[in-house]
């Protein structure tokens, strides 16, 4: 479903409600903030696809990287990229909520992981932060990311959102969960692209 440009910013506030799903317990993950995004519909009003491969072209894949790295330097959370390949065939959010539970992501210790979802083929993405970070920073602080991130993807500055996304959510959680030796961990891998 290609959503026009126009109709992004009403179908981020509708989708953007914090959702509770259980999983083999009382394991929760709380998601926020979903959008479509379309770098291409601005100039194409038709939604032509871009290609995952064409998107990684255009990453700065060791910026990235690297900013994950400094950012999970200073906390005991988690943040990860997921590059989706192919056609999405559910609304970002809810494959964000499940690749979030498949990489185990909701299973982290301080319950402070943090996944960025982006599926380039249908212009959109998702940030699924864990109970414990959204607990700290609220809807507000994901949704300000989330439109930041939908402004810089429209003007094909796909590296600068992810980067920019990942300090600020790096230092929200070095805020709220400082990494101490007892929590020092090992990186993960920092962007997923299957």
């Amino acid at each position: 479903m290609v959503i026009p440009q126009a109709a992004a910013v009403q179908y981020l506030f509708q989708q953007a409600a914090v959702e509770d799903g259980h999983r083999e317990g009382a394991v929760v993950v709380v998601s926020l903030a979903v959008a479509a995004v379309s770098a291409a519909e601005a100039q194409d009003p038709v939604g032509s696809k871009m290609r995952t491969r064409e998107f990684l072209s255009k990453l700065d894949h060791d910026r990235i990287v690297d900013s994950i790295r400094e950012a999970e330097s200073n906390t005991s959370g988690e943040i990860r990229v997921y590059l989706k390949r192919g056609k999405l065939n559910a609304e970002p959010l809810v494959t964000a909520q499940k690749k979030f539970r498949e990489l185990r992501m909701d299973q982290t210790a301080g319950r402070n992981a943090v996944l960025i979802f982006v599926a380039p083929r249908a212009h959109k993405f998702a940030i699924v932060g864990d109970k414990a970070i959204h607990e700290k920073c609220g809807e507000e602080f994901w949704l300000s990311i989330v439109e930041r991130m939908r402004t810089h993807f429209k003007n094909e500055k796909f590296s600068h959102a992810l980067v920019e996304a990942i300090r600020e959510i790096g230092t929200v959680l070095a805020t709220h969960f400082p990494k101490t030796s007892a929590n020092a961990n090992e990186l993960a891998d920092e962007i997923i692209d299957e």
